[in-house]
């Protein structure tokens, strides 16, 4: 039987900018077009949407800004705080709201990309790659959690069509690879994705290869991040929160981190996956301009052969 090889296309997200409300950082200077100039020039052919209102919520408009790029819109972030019960209309809300402005613009293949509301929690907030078992969620909330993200998958699928895949990231309930695991395991394969984060994960204490081979054809969607280990060992050992492992580079441009991404690609591609694959990059003052580490990303990606 013939092989396909593995088929990525490559995007990047307004977070490369510094657009990314949970940060304590700005994205003063940075408009939209701008964003999308820089980001079509150093060879992406799509984008995340961003937080909600950083880029036109007129589909038209959107759809406009978009083509005039030739760009593709693949998804949007959308944080809810799933084991809180109370914040489930609103978050539904916002997510029924994000999927029918990614449907109207164009783009009916797009992804909800649901997670937990990120640095919500004070005590996952600080504890941030070294999350010990004290700071679990107990089994009924868990179960809270997964009801609570099925349950936005389902109302965005009746909907619109679109389907929801789940980050998890650092600074939030489902960080570890056992919190992963455990979130996959109480949903519905068919309702829910995932999308796999190879930095989170990494400085979560998880092995992105391996995790590519677990969950296989549950990745639907792919966030390429590296990790710096000499950072990470550093923030564990100071007791830094995930603000601050943030701000001094634990995050590093990709290729300059621990993250085995011929590896992890040689397992997607093993596990049928195709599809986009996102640089997520967070803004530094040691990289220079965002528009340049966007640049050295998508060389590194290059030398992958995509």
């Amino acid at each position: 039987m013939n092989h396909t090889p593995l088929q990525l296309q490559i995007a990047n997200a307004p977070c490369s900018w510094g657009v990314l409300e949970f940060e304590e950082q700005s994205a003063a200077g940075y408009d939209y077009s701008r964003v999308l100039d820089e980001m079509r020039a150093a060879g992406y052919d799509g984008t995340e949407l961003g937080d909600w209102g950083f880029m036109p919520t007129d589909p038209k408009q959107l759809q406009d800004a978009l083509a005039a790029r030739s760009l593709s819109l693949l998804g949007a972030f959308v944080p809810v705080r799933l084991a809180d019960p109370d914040a489930y209309d609103a978050g539904e809300a916002a997510a029924l709201r994000t999927a029918a402005l990614l449907k109207e613009t164009g783009f009916p293949r797009a992804f909800i990309v649901l997670a937990d509301d990120i640095a919500a929690n004070p005590e996952r907030t600080a504890a941030a790659g070294r999350v010990t078992d004290d700071l679990r969620l107990p089994d009924e909330a868990r179960m809270i959690f997964a009801v609570n993200a099925e349950g936005i998958a389902r109302a965005v699928r009746d909907a619109t069509g679109l389907r929801t895949v789940f980050h998890h990231h650092c600074a939030s309930y489902v960080e570890t690879p056992e919190e992963i695991a455990d979130l996959m395991k109480r949903t519905d394969p068919d309702l829910l994705g995932l999308c796999l984060d190879t930095g989170h994960l990494t400085y979560a204490g998880g092995d992105p290869v391996a995790a590519a081979t677990e969950f296989g054809s549950r990745i639907w969607h792919l966030h390429l991040k590296d990790c710096s280990p000499a950072i990470a060992d550093r923030a564990r050992t100071s007791g830094w929160n995930y603000h601050d492992a943030v701000r001094h580079g634990v995050f590093c441009e990709l290729g300059q981190g621990s993250v085995r991404f011929p590896a992890v690609l040689d397992a997607l591609d093993r596990a049928g996956f195709s599809g986009w694959a996102v640089v997520e990059q967070d803004v530094l003052p040691s990289l220079g301009t965002p528009a340049a580490s966007a640049a050295r990303n998508r060389n590194f990606i290059r030398s992958l052969g995509f």
